[in-house]
Protein backbone atom coordinates (compact mmCIF):
# COMPACT_ATOMS: atom_id res chain seq x y z
CA UNK A 1 0.00 0.00 0.00
CA UNK A 2 2.97 2.21 0.55
CA UNK A 3 3.73 2.89 -2.96
CA UNK A 4 -0.27 3.38 -4.31
CA UNK A 5 -0.39 5.91 -1.37
CA UNK A 6 2.58 7.70 -2.20
CA UNK A 7 1.46 7.86 -5.65
CA UNK A 8 -1.76 9.26 -4.81
CA UNK A 9 -0.31 11.78 -2.67
CA UNK A 10 2.05 12.66 -5.43
CA UNK A 11 -1.06 13.39 -7.39
CA UNK A 12 -2.68 15.52 -4.68
CA UNK A 13 0.12 17.83 -4.47
CA UNK A 14 -0.04 18.24 -8.22
CA UNK A 15 -4.05 19.43 -7.50
CA UNK A 16 -3.30 21.94 -5.22
CA UNK A 17 -0.28 23.41 -6.96
CA UNK A 18 -2.36 23.44 -10.01
CA UNK A 19 -5.15 24.86 -8.09
CA UNK A 20 -2.79 27.69 -6.86
CA UNK A 21 -0.60 27.89 -9.97
CA UNK A 22 -4.08 28.36 -12.03
CA UNK A 23 -5.12 31.89 -10.90
CA UNK A 24 -1.28 33.06 -10.81
CA UNK A 25 -0.35 32.26 -14.32
CA UNK A 26 -3.94 34.53 -16.06
CA UNK A 27 -3.51 37.33 -13.71
CA UNK A 28 -0.94 39.32 -15.67
CA UNK A 29 -3.23 39.16 -18.87
CA UNK A 30 -6.89 39.57 -17.55
CA UNK A 31 -6.69 43.30 -16.94
CA UNK A 32 -5.60 43.68 -20.61
CA UNK A 33 -8.18 40.53 -21.75
CA UNK A 34 -11.09 42.76 -20.22
CA UNK A 35 -10.29 45.56 -21.37
CA UNK A 36 -9.93 44.12 -24.61
CA UNK A 37 -13.25 42.63 -24.65
CA UNK A 38 -14.90 45.35 -23.27
CA UNK A 39 -13.13 47.83 -25.49
CA UNK A 40 -12.99 50.48 -22.18
CA UNK A 41 -9.19 51.51 -20.68
CA UNK A 42 -7.93 49.33 -17.88
CA UNK A 43 -9.09 51.39 -15.21
CA UNK A 44 -12.51 50.74 -16.27
CA UNK A 45 -11.85 47.45 -16.21
CA UNK A 46 -11.03 46.90 -12.84
CA UNK A 47 -14.73 47.23 -11.88
CA UNK A 48 -15.17 44.28 -14.28
CA UNK A 49 -12.42 42.11 -12.73
CA UNK A 50 -13.79 42.92 -9.47
CA UNK A 51 -17.25 41.16 -10.40
CA UNK A 52 -15.79 38.26 -11.90
CA UNK A 53 -13.39 37.83 -8.51
CA UNK A 54 -16.47 38.40 -6.25
CA UNK A 55 -18.69 36.06 -8.51
CA UNK A 56 -15.90 33.56 -8.08
CA UNK A 57 -15.86 33.78 -4.23
CA UNK A 58 -19.71 33.89 -3.76
CA UNK A 59 -19.84 30.13 -5.78
CA UNK A 60 -16.77 28.93 -3.77
CA UNK A 61 -18.28 30.17 -0.56
CA UNK A 62 -21.99 28.72 -1.22
CA UNK A 63 -20.27 25.63 -2.96
CA UNK A 64 -17.81 24.39 -1.14
CA UNK A 65 -19.34 23.07 1.85
CA UNK A 66 -21.71 20.91 -0.60
CA UNK A 67 -19.11 19.54 -2.69
CA UNK A 68 -17.17 18.94 0.76
CA UNK A 69 -20.42 17.03 2.05
CA UNK A 70 -20.88 15.37 -1.22
CA UNK A 71 -16.76 13.71 -1.09
CA UNK A 72 -18.32 12.06 2.50
CA UNK A 73 -20.96 10.56 0.09
CA UNK A 74 -19.40 9.66 -2.99
CA UNK A 75 -16.18 9.56 -1.89
CA UNK A 76 -12.99 11.97 -2.82
CA UNK A 77 -11.85 10.35 -6.12
CA UNK A 78 -15.33 11.91 -8.05
CA UNK A 79 -15.40 14.71 -6.64
CA UNK A 80 -11.55 15.86 -7.35
CA UNK A 81 -11.98 14.58 -10.71
CA UNK A 82 -14.99 16.70 -11.67
CA UNK A 83 -13.14 19.92 -9.69
CA UNK A 84 -10.11 19.50 -12.12
CA UNK A 85 -12.64 19.02 -14.84
CA UNK A 86 -14.28 21.95 -13.71
CA UNK A 87 -11.24 24.17 -13.68
CA UNK A 88 -10.01 22.61 -17.07
CA UNK A 89 -13.47 24.28 -18.28
CA UNK A 90 -13.21 27.36 -17.13
CA UNK A 91 -10.07 28.18 -18.64
CA UNK A 92 -11.10 26.51 -21.84
CA UNK A 93 -13.93 28.90 -22.14
CA UNK A 94 -11.75 32.05 -20.35
CA UNK A 95 -8.97 31.28 -23.61
CA UNK A 96 -11.64 31.45 -25.90
CA UNK A 97 -14.59 34.06 -24.41
CA UNK A 98 -15.44 36.34 -27.36
CA UNK A 99 -17.35 38.72 -24.90
CA UNK A 100 -17.26 39.51 -21.15
CA UNK A 101 -20.28 37.28 -20.06
CA UNK A 102 -18.26 34.37 -21.63
CA UNK A 103 -15.55 35.39 -18.97
CA UNK A 104 -18.30 35.46 -15.89
CA UNK A 105 -19.69 32.45 -16.78
CA UNK A 106 -16.53 30.56 -16.88
CA UNK A 107 -15.52 31.74 -13.45
CA UNK A 108 -19.42 30.86 -11.83
CA UNK A 109 -18.25 26.76 -13.36
CA UNK A 110 -14.63 27.52 -11.57
CA UNK A 111 -16.11 28.49 -8.50
CA UNK A 112 -19.24 26.21 -8.45
CA UNK A 113 -16.52 22.87 -9.08
CA UNK A 114 -13.80 24.13 -7.26
CA UNK A 115 -13.81 22.24 -4.33
CA UNK A 116 -10.20 20.65 -4.88
CA UNK A 117 -8.54 22.60 -1.78
CA UNK A 118 -11.33 20.73 0.56
CA UNK A 119 -11.36 17.91 -0.52
CA UNK A 120 -8.06 17.33 -1.29
CA UNK A 121 -7.31 18.13 2.38
CA UNK A 122 -9.61 14.84 3.30
CA UNK A 123 -7.47 13.29 1.13
CA UNK A 124 -4.48 13.61 2.87
CA UNK A 125 -6.16 12.78 6.21
CA UNK A 126 -7.83 9.72 4.96
CA UNK A 127 -4.82 8.20 4.11
CA UNK A 128 -2.06 9.24 6.83
CA UNK A 129 -1.90 6.78 9.12
CA UNK A 130 -1.21 7.97 11.88
CA UNK A 131 -0.52 11.46 14.00
CA UNK A 132 3.10 11.96 12.71
CA UNK A 133 2.25 11.35 8.86
CA UNK A 134 -0.38 13.38 8.97
CA UNK A 135 1.52 16.14 10.09
CA UNK A 136 3.83 15.38 7.35
CA UNK A 137 1.25 14.93 4.66
CA UNK A 138 -0.18 18.04 5.62
CA UNK A 139 2.72 19.96 4.92
CA UNK A 140 2.31 19.26 1.32
CA UNK A 141 -0.83 22.32 1.75
CA UNK A 142 1.81 24.96 2.51
CA UNK A 143 4.69 23.50 -0.08
CA UNK A 144 1.93 23.77 -2.92
CA UNK A 145 1.02 26.93 -2.05
CA UNK A 146 3.99 28.48 -1.89
CA UNK A 147 5.65 27.18 -4.63
CA UNK A 148 2.28 27.59 -7.12
CA UNK A 149 2.18 31.66 -5.99
CA UNK A 150 5.95 31.79 -7.61
CA UNK A 151 5.24 29.02 -10.48
CA UNK A 152 1.74 30.90 -11.36
CA UNK A 153 2.66 34.14 -11.88
CA UNK A 154 6.33 34.05 -13.69
CA UNK A 155 4.68 31.17 -16.32
CA UNK A 156 2.18 33.63 -16.68
CA UNK A 157 3.99 36.60 -17.40
CA UNK A 158 6.51 34.17 -19.99
CA UNK A 159 3.25 32.65 -21.65
CA UNK A 160 2.25 36.56 -22.24
CA UNK A 161 4.50 37.45 -24.54
CA UNK A 162 3.30 34.36 -26.71
CA UNK A 163 -0.43 36.00 -26.82
CA UNK A 164 -2.90 36.99 -24.12
CA UNK A 165 -4.60 33.55 -24.40
CA UNK A 166 -1.59 31.75 -23.96
CA UNK A 167 -1.89 31.27 -20.18
CA UNK A 168 -5.63 30.21 -20.16
CA UNK A 169 -4.54 27.54 -22.91
CA UNK A 170 -1.83 26.14 -20.40
CA UNK A 171 -3.74 26.65 -17.20
CA UNK A 172 -6.66 24.26 -18.97
CA UNK A 173 -4.15 21.75 -20.40
CA UNK A 174 -2.60 21.39 -16.79
CA UNK A 175 -5.95 20.61 -15.33
CA UNK A 176 -6.83 18.00 -17.80
CA UNK A 177 -4.04 16.23 -18.00
CA UNK A 178 -3.87 15.90 -13.96
CA UNK A 179 -7.69 14.53 -14.45
CA UNK A 180 -6.93 12.08 -16.95
CA UNK A 181 -3.65 11.03 -15.05
CA UNK A 182 -6.16 10.63 -11.80
CA UNK A 183 -8.84 8.86 -13.74
CA UNK A 184 -6.57 6.22 -14.42
CA UNK A 185 -4.08 6.34 -11.32
CA UNK A 186 -5.94 7.97 -8.31
CA UNK A 187 -7.19 5.05 -5.61
CA UNK A 188 -10.68 6.31 -3.51
CA UNK A 189 -9.29 6.79 -0.31
CA UNK A 190 -12.78 6.89 1.72
CA UNK A 191 -14.18 3.20 2.04
CA UNK A 192 -17.60 2.69 1.47
CA UNK A 193 -18.29 1.53 5.05
CA UNK A 194 -17.37 5.46 6.44
CA UNK A 195 -19.02 7.29 3.86
CA UNK A 196 -22.22 9.27 5.25
CA UNK A 197 -25.17 10.52 3.40
CA UNK A 198 -25.50 13.96 2.01
CA UNK A 199 -27.81 16.53 4.39
CA UNK A 200 -28.17 19.99 3.34
CA UNK A 201 -28.14 21.19 7.42
CA UNK A 202 -24.44 20.06 7.37
CA UNK A 203 -23.64 21.76 4.04
CA UNK A 204 -24.61 25.34 5.24
CA UNK A 205 -21.84 27.49 4.46
CA UNK A 206 -23.59 30.48 7.22
CA UNK A 207 -23.26 28.13 9.73
CA UNK A 208 -19.86 28.77 10.92
CA UNK A 209 -20.45 32.39 10.94
CA UNK A 210 -23.04 31.08 13.52
CA UNK A 211 -19.72 29.83 15.96
CA UNK A 212 -18.95 33.77 16.22
CA UNK A 213 -21.78 34.91 17.69
CA UNK A 214 -21.83 31.95 20.52
CA UNK A 215 -18.30 33.34 21.53
CA UNK A 216 -19.02 37.47 22.11
CA UNK A 217 -15.02 37.11 23.97
CA UNK A 218 -13.87 37.28 20.73
CA UNK A 219 -15.97 39.41 18.46
CA UNK A 220 -13.68 42.22 18.59
CA UNK A 221 -10.35 40.41 17.37
CA UNK A 222 -12.03 38.62 14.63
CA UNK A 223 -13.53 42.04 13.58
CA UNK A 224 -9.65 42.85 13.69
CA UNK A 225 -8.75 39.54 11.43
CA UNK A 226 -11.78 40.85 9.21
CA UNK A 227 -10.18 43.95 8.92
CA UNK A 228 -6.76 43.05 8.14
CA UNK A 229 -8.03 40.70 4.98
CA UNK A 230 -10.04 43.83 3.92
CA UNK A 231 -7.63 45.54 3.09
CA UNK A 232 -5.06 43.16 1.39
CA UNK A 233 -7.83 43.16 -0.86
CA UNK A 234 -6.34 46.60 -2.32
CA UNK A 235 -3.36 44.70 -3.31
CA UNK A 236 -4.91 41.47 -3.77
CA UNK A 237 -7.82 42.19 -6.12
CA UNK A 238 -6.29 45.29 -8.50
CA UNK A 239 -2.40 45.13 -8.68
CA UNK A 240 -2.16 44.22 -12.35
CA UNK A 241 -4.93 46.66 -12.86
CA UNK A 242 -3.34 49.34 -10.94
CA UNK A 243 0.49 49.04 -12.32
CA UNK A 244 -0.74 48.01 -15.70
CA UNK A 245 -2.71 51.68 -15.93
CA UNK A 246 -0.58 53.60 -13.50
CA UNK A 247 3.17 52.61 -14.89
CA UNK A 248 2.26 51.12 -18.06
CA UNK A 249 3.46 47.82 -17.56
CA UNK A 250 3.54 44.50 -19.88
CA UNK A 251 1.59 41.59 -18.62
CA UNK A 252 5.40 39.71 -17.84
CA UNK A 253 6.42 42.51 -16.19
CA UNK A 254 2.79 41.88 -13.72
CA UNK A 255 3.96 38.42 -13.84
CA UNK A 256 7.33 39.08 -12.38
CA UNK A 257 6.16 41.62 -9.75
CA UNK A 258 3.58 38.95 -8.21
CA UNK A 259 6.22 35.78 -8.37
CA UNK A 260 8.52 38.58 -6.38
CA UNK A 261 5.40 38.87 -3.71
CA UNK A 262 5.20 34.77 -3.63
CA UNK A 263 9.39 35.28 -2.96
CA UNK A 264 8.62 37.62 -0.16
CA UNK A 265 5.03 36.16 1.32
CA UNK A 266 7.09 32.79 1.76
CA UNK A 267 10.37 33.98 3.15
CA UNK A 268 8.09 35.84 5.79
CA UNK A 269 5.91 32.94 6.75
CA UNK A 270 8.44 30.14 6.22
CA UNK A 271 11.57 31.74 8.38
CA UNK A 272 10.68 35.27 9.73
CA UNK A 273 7.53 34.70 11.42
CA UNK A 274 9.25 32.02 13.40
CA UNK A 275 12.03 34.11 14.46
CA UNK A 276 10.31 37.89 15.25
CA UNK A 277 7.40 36.32 17.52
CA UNK A 278 9.27 34.11 19.68
CA UNK A 279 11.35 37.00 20.75
CA UNK A 280 8.52 39.89 20.93
CA UNK A 281 5.56 37.88 21.40
CA UNK A 282 2.27 37.86 19.76
CA UNK A 283 0.92 41.08 20.59
CA UNK A 284 3.82 43.30 19.34
CA UNK A 285 4.10 41.10 16.45
CA UNK A 286 0.42 42.15 15.59
CA UNK A 287 1.17 45.69 16.34
CA UNK A 288 4.10 45.70 14.06
CA UNK A 289 2.91 43.40 10.71
CA UNK A 290 -0.41 45.68 11.44
CA UNK A 291 1.85 49.22 10.93
CA UNK A 292 4.08 47.27 8.10
CA UNK A 293 0.99 46.63 6.28
CA UNK A 294 -0.15 50.18 6.39
CA UNK A 295 2.70 51.39 5.38
CA UNK A 296 3.74 49.52 2.69
CA UNK A 297 -0.04 50.55 1.23
CA UNK A 298 0.42 54.18 2.02
CA UNK A 299 3.80 53.64 -0.01
CA UNK A 300 2.00 52.30 -2.47
CA UNK A 301 -0.70 54.66 -3.20
CA UNK A 302 1.92 57.48 -3.56
CA UNK A 303 3.94 55.66 -5.95
CA UNK A 304 5.65 58.06 -8.87
CA UNK A 305 8.17 55.05 -10.49
CA UNK A 306 7.46 51.58 -11.28
CA UNK A 307 10.12 50.51 -9.62
CA UNK A 308 8.81 51.84 -6.57
CA UNK A 309 6.25 48.80 -6.24
CA UNK A 310 9.18 46.79 -5.77
CA UNK A 311 10.61 48.43 -3.19
CA UNK A 312 7.43 49.08 -1.19
CA UNK A 313 6.61 45.49 -1.25
CA UNK A 314 9.44 44.88 1.16
CA UNK A 315 7.47 46.44 4.25
CA UNK A 316 4.09 45.77 2.81
CA UNK A 317 5.17 41.61 2.75
CA UNK A 318 6.70 42.44 5.95
CA UNK A 319 3.58 43.17 7.37
CA UNK A 320 2.66 39.30 6.81
CA UNK A 321 3.83 38.37 10.62
CA UNK A 322 0.97 40.04 11.95
CA UNK A 323 -1.69 37.69 10.59
CA UNK A 324 -0.67 34.20 12.36
CA UNK A 325 -0.04 35.95 15.69
CA UNK A 326 -3.58 37.75 15.82
CA UNK A 327 -4.69 33.95 14.92
CA UNK A 328 -2.83 32.26 17.57
CA UNK A 329 -4.45 35.09 20.37
CA UNK A 330 -7.76 34.09 18.79
CA UNK A 331 -7.44 30.45 19.58
CA UNK A 332 -6.09 31.17 22.55
CA UNK A 333 -9.62 32.35 23.49
CA UNK A 334 -11.01 29.07 22.40
CA UNK A 335 -11.26 25.65 24.03
CA UNK A 336 -9.54 22.22 21.86
CA UNK A 337 -12.17 20.95 21.28
CA UNK A 338 -13.76 24.21 19.71
CA UNK A 339 -10.23 24.90 17.41
CA UNK A 340 -11.95 23.14 13.83
CA UNK A 341 -15.22 25.16 14.01
CA UNK A 342 -13.23 28.89 15.30
CA UNK A 343 -11.03 27.92 11.81
CA UNK A 344 -13.67 26.83 10.19
CA UNK A 345 -15.32 30.53 10.97
CA UNK A 346 -12.53 32.74 10.26
CA UNK A 347 -12.16 30.98 6.79
CA UNK A 348 -15.42 32.09 6.18
CA UNK A 349 -14.47 35.76 7.05
CA UNK A 350 -11.71 35.27 4.86
CA UNK A 351 -14.14 33.90 2.01
CA UNK A 352 -16.19 37.35 2.76
CA UNK A 353 -13.37 39.69 2.19
CA UNK A 354 -12.93 38.27 -0.94
CA UNK A 355 -16.43 38.92 -1.70
CA UNK A 356 -16.89 42.42 -0.80
CA UNK A 357 -13.39 43.99 -0.78
CA UNK A 358 -12.48 43.81 -4.51
CA UNK A 359 -16.20 45.37 -5.23
CA UNK A 360 -14.70 47.96 -3.00
CA UNK A 361 -11.04 48.67 -3.70
CA UNK A 362 -11.63 48.02 -7.77
CA UNK A 363 -14.71 50.26 -7.85
CA UNK A 364 -13.07 53.20 -5.54
CA UNK A 365 -9.63 53.13 -8.04
CA UNK A 366 -11.78 53.22 -11.38
CA UNK A 367 -14.14 55.90 -9.74
CA UNK A 368 -11.19 58.27 -8.79
CA UNK A 369 -9.18 57.64 -12.61
CA UNK A 370 -12.08 58.56 -14.26
CA UNK A 371 -14.04 62.44 -15.25
CA UNK A 372 -16.29 62.00 -12.73
CA UNK A 373 -13.86 62.13 -9.87
CA UNK A 374 -13.73 65.32 -7.53
CA UNK A 375 -10.07 65.19 -7.83
CA UNK A 376 -7.33 62.46 -9.51
CA UNK A 377 -6.06 59.77 -7.17
CA UNK A 378 -5.10 56.34 -8.73
CA UNK A 379 -4.01 54.90 -5.33
CA UNK A 380 -6.76 55.85 -3.78
CA UNK A 381 -7.94 52.24 -2.72
CA UNK A 382 -4.69 51.49 -0.89
CA UNK A 383 -5.16 54.08 1.61
CA UNK A 384 -8.65 52.45 1.67
CA UNK A 385 -6.69 49.16 3.11
CA UNK A 386 -4.32 51.29 5.33
CA UNK A 387 -7.10 52.82 6.68
CA UNK A 388 -8.68 49.23 7.45
CA UNK A 389 -4.93 47.74 8.91
CA UNK A 390 -4.87 51.14 11.52
CA UNK A 391 -8.63 50.32 12.31
CA UNK A 392 -7.26 46.79 12.86
CA UNK A 393 -4.77 48.15 14.99
CA UNK A 394 -6.63 50.61 17.35
CA UNK A 395 -9.45 47.32 17.44
CA UNK A 396 -7.41 44.84 18.50
CA UNK A 397 -5.57 47.14 21.08
CA UNK A 398 -8.87 48.03 22.64
CA UNK A 399 -9.35 44.13 22.93
CA UNK A 400 -6.73 43.05 24.04
CA UNK A 401 -6.21 45.98 26.55
CA UNK A 402 -9.52 45.63 28.40
CA UNK A 403 -8.70 41.98 28.69
CA UNK A 404 -5.56 42.75 30.80
CA UNK A 405 -7.49 45.24 33.05
CA UNK A 406 -10.11 42.31 33.60
CA UNK A 407 -7.28 39.69 35.12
Amino acid sequence: MAAPRKAALGFIFITLLIDVMGWGLIIPVMADLIAQLKGIPVNEASTYGALLLSVFAITQFLFSPVIGNLSDKFGRRPVLLSSLLGFGIDYIILALAPTYGWLFIGRIIAGITGASFTTATAYIADVSTDETTRAKNFGLIGAAFGLGFVLGPALGALLATWGIRAPFYAAATLCLLNCIFGYFFLPESLSRENRRPFEWKRANPFGSLKFLTRHPEIGGLALGFFLIYLGAQAVQGNWNFFTIYRFNWSEKMVGISLAVVGVLVGAVQAGLTRVINPKIGNEKSIYLGLSLYALGLVLFAFATEGWMMFAFLIPYCLGGICGPSLQSIISGHVPSNQQGELQGALTSLMSLTTIIGPLIMNSTFAYFTSDKAPFYLPGIHFLIGAACMLMSIFITYRVLSQEKKTL
